[in-house]
């Protein structure tokens, strides 16, 4: 994947969120095909990212944590699209949680509610009432990489097994192309 130097995950569990640990050494067989490598915290923004580490855009899956209110209880959902997309939060993921209206969880609520740093939030070791909802052009990626609940880090893991976690659901049209302006 681009310049990433890639280690199983579990190897290097200093480059991993607490959550992000324990989620992997209970994913049994699962934990065997995600892998971590080391990056500089300062570049973990997708776009910067992407271009210090020659990963394509296209290879690199966001996780946004989406939230709604219906009778006065919160519905929490993350979302998992490619870097080229942007999540329908206000179409699809609005449906899927049964929602009014839906918005970006902000970012204080968003790192108590996982344990995991703003702008490095994964998939893996999220709360587990918390739907995990995957792109169909992310599930389908030979590997994505992905945050790993820190920014000094990233995730590569196959599409398949972003599908396969706990939790998750392919969802058809989550993903939509970015607007240009």
């Amino acid at each position: 994947m681009g310049r990433l130097a890639t280690e199983p995950a579990l190897s290097r569990p200093d480059l991993l969120a607490g959550p992000v640990k324990s989620a992997l050494e209970g994913a049994g067989s699962l934990a065997e095909s995600v892998f971590v490598a080391p990056i500089d915290a300062s570049l973990a923004d997708t776009a910067s990212f992407c271009a210090a580490y020659e990963v394509s855009l296209a290879e690199s899956a966001n996780c946004v944590v989406v939230a709604g209110k219906r009778e006065g209880v919160e519905y929490v959902a993350a979302c998992m699209v490619l870097a080229t997309t942007r999540a329908d939060v206000n179409g699809v993921v609005r449906k899927l949680l049964g929602v009014r209206k839906a918005s970006f969880l902000p970012m204080d609520a968003a790192v108590a509610a996982t344990g995991m740093e703003y702008g490095g939030i994964t998939p893996l070791g999220l709360p587990a009432d918390w739907p995990i909802l995957v792109d169909p052009a992310v599930a389908a990626l030979p590997f994505a990489v992905v945050g790993s609940g820190v920014r000094g880090s990233k995730l590569t893991l196959p599409g398949s097994v972003l599908a396969s976690w706990p939790g998750a659901q392919v969802v058809e049209g989550l993903g939509r192309p970015v607007q240009q302006d």
